[in-house]
C-alpha cells in the first residue's frame, strides 16, 4: 500500500474540520468518519459531509448508533435543556462514553483500511470539562488500541493524533485559515436549526464566537 491512510473523526464542527485540514496537509489519504448517534443537532451531519467533500476525502462514512436510547445528555435527550450559561463540573452536554465509542469504531475501520493513524479534534484548553478530551485519556486509549488489535499484536503501532490538544480556539481558527479552510461550512452549535443556524447562546457557540474574536477575523457563523 503506497498511500498513508488515516481515519479522521469528523463531527461537522470547527475543531474536527481543522484536524481534517491538518491531516490532509500532512499528506494523508483521509477517510472521514461521522456518527448519527441520535443527537439533537442533525445539521452537523450535513456539515460533516460538506467539510469532508470540500477537503478531498477519499471516503466519507456515517455510522448509525442509538445513544439517545440510553440518554444522559442534553445532546441526546430532548427532556434535558441545553444550558446557556457556564456550570460547575462536567456539563450536561457531556455524552456518556461518546469518544470511547467513536474512537473504538474508528479503530475498527482503521484496521480494515490498513491505517495506523487516527485523528480526533479533542482539546484540553476549550474542552468544556469533558473527561474524554484530556491527554491522559487519549494516551490510555492508544495503549489499549495497541493491545487489543491484530495490527498491534503484529507490531504495527496505531497512533491517535490530537493536533489541537494544547491550542486555544483562536489558534485553531488561525491554523485552519492558513490551510484554506472555509469555516462557513461547519456547524458547532449544540442546538442548531435544521438549516444549520446557530443559537448563539450555548457553550459551544460562545467558545466559537470568542475564537473568531481572538483570531481577529470575521465570524462566518449563521446565527438565528
Amino acid at each position: 500500500m503506497s498511500e498513508q491512510r488515516a481515519v479522521i473523526l469528523v463531527s461537522g464542527g470547527l475543531d474536527s474540520a481543522t484536524v481534517l485540514a491538518m491531516a490532509r496537509a500532512e499528506g494523508y489519504a483521509c477517510y472521514t468518519l461521522s456518527f448519527d448517534y441520535g443527537q439533537r443537532n442533525r445539521a452537523e451531519l450535513q456539515a460533516a459531509e460538506r467539510v469532508s467533500a470540500s477537503l478531498g476525502d477519499v471516503e466519507h462514512k456515517v455510522v448509525r448508533l442509538n445513544l439517545d436510547s440510553i440518554g444522559g445528555s442534553a445532546l441526546t435527550d430532548a427532556a434535558i435543556d441545553v444550558p446557556e450559561s457556564l456550570t460547575e463540573g462536567i456539563p450536561v452536554t457531556y455524552v456518556p462514553a461518546r469518544n470511547t465509542i467513536f474512537l473504538s469504531i474508528g479503530l475498527g475501520w482503521a484496521e480494515v483500511l490498513g491505517a495506523q493513524d487516527i485523528f480526533i479534534g479533542v482539546n484540553a484548553v476549550d474542552y468544556s470539562g469533558y473527561p474524554d478530551c484530556r491527554p491522559e485519556y487519549i494516551a490510555a486509549f492508544e495503549t489499549m488500541s495497541n493491545l487489543a488489535t491484530r495490527i498491534g499484536v503484529e507490531g504495527r503501532k496505531t497512533t491517535i493524533h490530537t493536533p489541537l490538544m494544547k491550542l486555544g480556539k483562536g489558534e485553531i481558527i488561525r491554523a485552519g485559515l492558513d490551510l484554506g479552510l472555509d469555516y462557513s461550512l461547519t456547524v458547532s452549535c449544540y442546538q442548531a436549526s435544521v438549516e444549520g443556524f446557530a443559537c448563539g447562546k450555548c457553550d459551544s457557540c460562545r467558545l466559537r464566537r470568542q475564537g473568531f474574536v481572538d483570531a481577529g477575523v470575521k465570524d462566518p457563523t449563521r446565527y438565528i
